[in-house]
């Protein structure tokens, strides 16, 4: 397919997931292609926050006796959207969820290979929810300023090792049902009211600590947030929620008030996170910018 020419094109054009959770005028304002992963009741698919918003996913969740799963976008979604791309790009770059919870970095990856006269590059964020937001808005400032892909995979690559995020889950169950945990520690985590304190761990969700009382656990994840935003230099940060609004403003005000460095939006576990996670989860996800990064400014 033919390219069009001339000094209207744009270099590099920018995809994410829709676990990133981005703010839908946000995405657009920066040119961002988001592309939907579902969530499957009782074997019917929705397109999460297209065809099923995160306020009627946990609706759905809380009267339903079938627990939903997830799925990745499919190959011909991303192939449609290269081929599309390619009319006015040299190249992508595709921000994925973790490839350790999805398969959509490997699909990503191998739907690439079948367009020709696009450079695609696909980064796994090896996180989720809005910390994988900051990457794709990082690269897609850096597009609008002319930078080469592999400048920005580099940058995001800074990024990426100085980004932490801890949650905290309000139900045991849905780790279990997921894998995380065994039925024994399930119940006995619920009977002893252990709040187990997780992250991204080699791509994978897995405990950072178990913690007696959500009190406890919030304790810690503010004294690990600490560690990084004491430091003084420039932090952007998101307390992400799982329909726990208020909840995630209070903490949102009292980080503004405590860190002047520290920039600080709230997210959401939408509806394919919240599958895994549950309703009432809590958690705070930061980076530590580079003193070049876009997001300074932003």
């Amino acid at each position: 397919m033919e390219k069009r020419k001339g000094p209207a094109m744009t270099s590099t054009a920018i995809v994410t997931d829709s676990t990133a959770y981005l703010p839908k005028e946000k995405a657009e304002k920066n040119g961002i292609t988001v592309l939907p992963l579902h969530v499957i009741f009782d074997g019917q698919a929705f397109q999460e926050e297209v065809e099923l918003s995160t306020e009627a996913f946990y609706e759905k969740l809380r009267t339903t006796s079938n627990m939903p799963t997830t799925s990745q976008p499919a190959p011909g979604l991303f192939i449609e959207t290269f081929e599309t791309l390619v009319r006015q790009y040299d190249a992508v770059i595709v921000i994925t969820l973790s490839s350790g919870i999805s398969g959509t970095f490997q699909t990503a990856s191998a739907a690439g290979e079948e367009v020709e006269g696009l450079d695609v590059y696909v980064f796994d964020s090896e996180i989720s929810c809005m910390p994988q937001g900051y990457f794709a808005l990082e690269a897609a400032a850096m597009s609008r300023a002319g930078e080469h892909p592999e400048t920005i995979l580099k940058r995001l690559d800074k990024m990426k090792q100085r980004t932490r995020a801890y949650f905290i889950v309000d139900d045991l169950n849905h780790l279990h049902r997921g894998g995380r945990l065994n039925g024994a520690q399930a119940l006995v985590g619920s009977l002893l009211q252990i709040k187990p304190i997780l992250h991204f761990d080699d791509r994978l969700i897995v405990p950072f600590e178990k913690v007696r009382t959500e009190k406890k656990a919030w304790n810690r994840v503010l004294q690990l947030f600490d560690e990084d935003a004491r430091s003084g230099e420039p932090v952007r940060a998101t307390v992400i929620h799982a329909n726990r609004p208020e909840k995630a403003e209070e903490l949102r005000e009292h980080l503004a008030e405590t860190y002047p460095n520290v920039e600080v939006d709230t997210g959401w576990f939408g509806p394919v996170i919240g599958t895994h996670l549950g309703e009432g989860g809590l958690g705070i996800g930061w980076c530590r910018l580079p003193s070049e990064s876009c997001l300074l400014s932003q």
